[in-house]
C-alpha cells in the first residue's frame, strides 16, 4: 500500500477539467470532464489513510471513503466500487451533487494541512460511471418474500433508498407519487448541467427491473388518502420531502413575471425531457432575453442563475441579504456561476417590484450584518445608507422551501406535525404518531441535501423491517 498512497506532498490537487464557460453556457451538459483512468488513479493515492478519517464521519452516509480510494489507486477498481456502493444507493449521483467542500472534502485531514483536499467527489463519479459502462453494476435482486407490502409516499432519494433496501429484504414494495417520472428534486429540481437526467433515470430503471411498482400521477388526498393506503399496505413511509416555496414579504411579489424557483427549474428540466410545457414556450418560465433577477443565496438560487444564463438571459443578477462568507450555498457553484457570467450583490434585499401588474424592476435595500441570532449567524439589517433600483423583467424566488400541510392535503388530521410543519417522528423508530407509518427525509428533517435524505431512506428501512418482522411473529398463524 505505501508504495500507491501517501504522495499528497509530491502530486498536486488536480480536479477534472471544466469546460470553458462560454461553451458550457451555451447547453445543460455536465460542466466537467470525467478523470481518465490514470488520472483517477493518482488523485486516489493523494489520499493519506489517515487513523481518523475525517472525512468518514463528515459523511452522512459514513461512506468508506479510504478505503475506495485506496483501491482506485491500486487499479482495483471493482472493489472499490463494490465498497462505495455497500454505504450508498446512489454513489455516482452523491459523487456529483454532493457539496463536497462542506462535507468529506472540507475536512480532509491532507486539505487541513495545506495540500488540498483529495478529489473525492470526483473519485466516487469515475468509479461508478466506470461500473454502469463495464456492466459491474448488478441488477436489484428480490430478497425471499416476506408476504408483506411497503407503500412509499414519494419518489424523491429518501423514498427510492428506502425502496429498495426494503425490496432486498423481500418486501412487495409500491411507491406513490405526484409526478409523471420518478426521482423528485433530482429529477425535476436540479439541472442538466450538475446532473445529467439519464444518470437519474438509470437507477429508477434498474428499481423497476427489480420489481418496484411505480404509480406516478397518483397524490394523496385525490387518488387515495392516507387511510386508504394503510388498509392497503402492512407499513408505509412520508417521503414526500418540501416543496412550498417560501414567500417575500415585499410590495408587488405577486406580479407577473415573479415566479417561484421550483416552477422555473421543473419548466426547464421538462423541456430538457422534450415535454410539452407551455409556460416555457409562452415566456412565462423562460428568461430568454431578459434581465433576471434571483433572490437567494442557496444551492437552489444557484442552479436557478445558471439555467437563466443558458436560456439566454440578457443579464442574471443574484440578490442575497449576506454577504459571500456568510451565504448557505456551495461555494463551488457560486464560483462556477460567476465564471458563466452572474453577478452577485451581496448584502442586498428586495424592498418592493415595480412595474404594477407585470415586473419591471426590483426596489433593492441595502443590508449589513448587526448582531448574531438565535442560530448564531450574525442577522441582515437594512442599512440606512439607503437602496438602488434594479430591471428586472423575471425575478425567481429562491429563498428556500417549507413542507406543505400533509395532514390537510393527505385528509390525515391525525398525522402529527412539529410548529414548522415537519411530520413528527419518534428518534428511535422514525415512526410518525400513526402506528406503521413512517417518515424520513426532508419532510421530517426541512430543506436538507440529497445525502441526508439517501442516510434517512436507509436508516427508515431498517426500522420499518424490525417493526414488520415483530408485528409478523406476534401475529397469530391461520390453523
Amino acid at each position: 500500500m505505501a508504495e500507491d498512497m501517501l504522495k499528497f506532498v509530491g502530486t498536486g490537487q488536480d480536479y477534472p477539467s471544466k469546460r470553458p464557460a462560454d461553451l458550457r453556457a451555451e447547453d445543460f451538459l455536465e460542466i466537467a470532464n470525467r478523470y481518465a483512468t490514470p488520472k483517477a488513479e493518482e488523485q486516489a493515492s493523494r489520499c493519506s489513510q489517515c487513523g481518523v478519517p475525517y472525512c468518514t464521519v463528515h459523511c452522512p452516509l459514513h461512506n468508506h471513503i479510504p478505503d475506495w480510494l485506496r483501491l482506485t489507486a491500486e487499479g482495483r477498481l471493482r472493489e472499490a466500487y463494490e465498497l462505495s456502493n455497500s454505504t450508498s444507493t446512489m454513489p455516482e449521483i452523491c459523487g456529483r451533487i454532493c457539496p463536497q467542500d462542506r462535507l468529506c472534502e472540507g475536512n480532509c485531514v491532507i486539505e487541513f494541512s495545506g495540500h488540498g483536499a483529495v478529489t473525492i467527489g470526483s473519485v466516487e463519479k469515475y468509479i461508478t460511471d466506470t461500473a454502469w459502462e463495464e456492466g459491474w453494476v448488478e441488477p436489484l435482486v428480490p430478497g425471499r418474500a416476506t408476504g408483506m407490502s411497503v407503500g412509499v409516499i414519494g419518489a424523491g432519494p429518501a423514498g427510492l433508498a428506502a425502496a429498495e433496501y426494503l425490496r432486498v429484504r423481500g418486501y412487495e414494495v409500491h411507491v406513490y407519487d405526484r409526478h409523471d417520472r420518478a426521482g423528485g428534486l433530482l429529477t425535476y429540481g436540479i439541472p442538466g448541467f450538475k446532473l445529467e437526467k439519464h444518470v437519474v433515470m438509470r437507477r429508477i430503471d434498474r428499481l423497476k427491473a427489480g420489481g418496484i411498482v411505480f404509480h406516478q400521477g397518483f397524490e394523496i388526498g385525490r387518488d387515495a388518502t392516507l387511510a386508504e393506503l394503510r388498509q392497503k399496505h402492512d407499513s408505509l413511509l412520508i417521503a414526500t420531502g418540501v416543496y412550498k416555496t417560501r414567500a417575500i414579504r415585499a410590495k408587488g411579489a405577486d406580479a407577473e413575471g415573479v415566479v417561484e424557483a421550483l416552477d422555473y427549474l421543473t419548466a426547464s428540466n421538462r423541456k430538457g425531457f422534450g415535454d410539452a410545457v407551455p409556460a416555457f414556450d409562452d415566456g412565462s418560465l423562460n428568461a430568454q432575453g431578459k434581465h433576471v433577477v434571483v433572490i437567494g443565496g442557496g444551492d437552489t438560487a444557484m442552479d436557478c442563475v445558471r439555467t437563466a444564463v443558458r436560456q439566454g438571459a440578457a443579464s442574471v443578477k443574484c440578490l442575497y441579504r449576506r454577504d459571500r462568507a456568510n451565504m448557505p450555498g456551495s461555494q463551488r457553484e457560486t464560483a462556477n456561476a460567476e465564471e458563466e457570467g452572474v453577478e452577485f450583490v451581496w448584502l442586498s434585499a428586495p424592498e418592493s417590484f415595480t412595474g404594477g401588474a407585470k415586473v419591471d424592476g426590483v426596489k433593492v435595500s441595502r443590508m449589513r450584518l448587526g448582531a448574531p441570532d438565535a442560530s448564531g449567524r450574525r442577522a441582515p439589517e437594512v442599512d440606512p445608507s439607503g437602496g438602488f433600483d434594479l430591471k428586472a423583467d423575471l425575478v425567481i424566488k429562491a429563498l428556500g422551501f417549507d413542507p406543505e400541510e400533509l395532514p390537510k392535503l393527505f385528509g390525515a388530521p391525525e398525522l402529527g406535525v412539529t410548529r414548522w410543519g415537519t411530520v413528527r417522528t419518534a428518534g428511535k423508530t422514525m415512526m410518525t404518531s400513526l402506528d406503521g407509518v413512517f417518515a424520513a427525509g426532508d419532510i421530517v428533517r426541512g430543506a436538507s441535501l440529497v445525502v441526508w435524505a439517501i442516510r434517512d431512506g436507509r436508516d427508515v428501512a431498517d426500522h420499518m423491517h424490525s417493526w414488520m418482522r415483530a408485528r409478523a411473529a406476534s401475529t397469530p398463524r391461520a390453523a
